[in-house]
């Protein structure tokens, strides 16, 4: 029998409501079993989902770690440990992001061989597969080993999510040369193009991260973030600038209806709810990471890329890709 996904409840902008409702439509529009994990005089209305009780909340700004030590009995934590008793097959919050992955790597556990977790994020590619992009946030200081084993698991992941037979791996720096780029970064190259199970294309740069020539794209947790949050904010000012200047005059607001048929699909390919949010990477289980402000569609489809990832068999394949040997 398929095992539900827990669904922290209690995190993000607007919960409890649009998780809630993103939980209802997830089991009206896709068929999934969710559970969700919550305070119930806090949660209102489940909406007839199964509810595992809890009497804490770990906020958006409470320190990730002594929150996780604190509230052990936080819709988080018992989230985590829903997963790591099997009881659930994936956890999904749009909550605090460093307490979730707190809870997910005490609860669970890291991989055998596993340095450290790191978050893979599906960064939009117009007409074909995401780009998946690690560290995207988990790790803000790394050596070339990490980034590494970054690469092994950010390729298994593409694999697994978006089913791409033999991944093309970059490495962001700041130019396309072997000698460019920090320290860090020419010694990561090194390793990346000696070893064997990496499929290295090289050395990608920032304006690679959309349209990108490559599936992964890997740099370290803070580098990672900035260029994300970058990215995002980039497009949401493009968007705006767009329909402001559609909203001109007459002749504007004309030419906006013949184009929005077109724009719309290019929109929706580019909106980040229509992606699933980022999975923490390196686990023994599945963490779904959504971004705070998720809405109903963002919870949904959060909760479909967990279902996906735990039919795919991704943990296996990312135990493999870091020990081969375990095969």
């Amino acid at each position: 029998m398929t095992l539900p996904i827990a669904l922290d409840a209690m995190g993000g902008d607007f919960a409890p409501r649009e998780i809630i409702a993103g939980a209802k439509r997830a089991t009206d529009e896709l068929g999934l079993a969710v559970t969700l994990v919550g305070v119930p005089s806090l949660m209102g209305d489940p909406q007839g989902l199964p509810v595992v009780s809890c009497s804490e909340v770990i906020a958006m700004d409470d320190d990730p770690a002594a929150s996780v030590r604190k509230k052990k009995d936080s819709s988080l934590v018992r989230s985590a440990e829903l997963v790591r008793d099997a009881k659930a097959s994936a956890m999904v919050s749009a909550g605090n992001t460093g307490a979730t992955m707190a809870s997910a790597l005490l609860r669970m556990g890291r991989l055998p061989g596993v340095l450290r977790p790191c978050i893979a994020t599906p960064i939009p590619n117009p007409g074909k597969n995401p780009t998946v992009f690690v560290d995207a946030g988990a790790n803000s200081e790394c050596s070339a080993e990490m980034l590494v084993q970054f690469a092994l698991m950010g390729a298994a992941f593409a694999s697994a999510r978006f089913h791409v037979a033999s991944p093309r791996v970059g490495l962001l720096s700041i130019g396309e040369e072997s000698t460019k780029g920090t320290p860090l970064v020419k010694e990561t190259h090194h390793l990346l193009a000696e070893h064997p199970d990496v499929n290295f294309f090289g050395n990608v740069e920032g304006r690679d991260l959309l349209a990108s020539p490559v599936d992964v794209v890997v740099t370290d947790g803070f580098t990672g973030n900035v260029a994300l949050k970058t990215l995002e904010g980039a497009l949401k000012f493009l968007f705006a600038s767009v329909l402001g200047v559609i909203d001109t005059n007459d002749d504007t607001k004309a030419a906006g209806d013949t184009l929005f048929p077109y724009l719309l699909p290019l929109a929706n390919e580019l909106t980040p709810e229509n992606h699933g949010g980022a999975m923490l990477l390196g686990l023994n289980g599945i963490c779904i990471i959504s971004h705070g402000s998720s809405n109903s569609t963002a919870i949904m489809n959060a909760l479909r890329v967990g279902a996906e990832m735990d039919e795919a068999g991704v943990v296996d394949k990312l135990r493999l890709a870091i020990r081969p040997d375990q095969g």
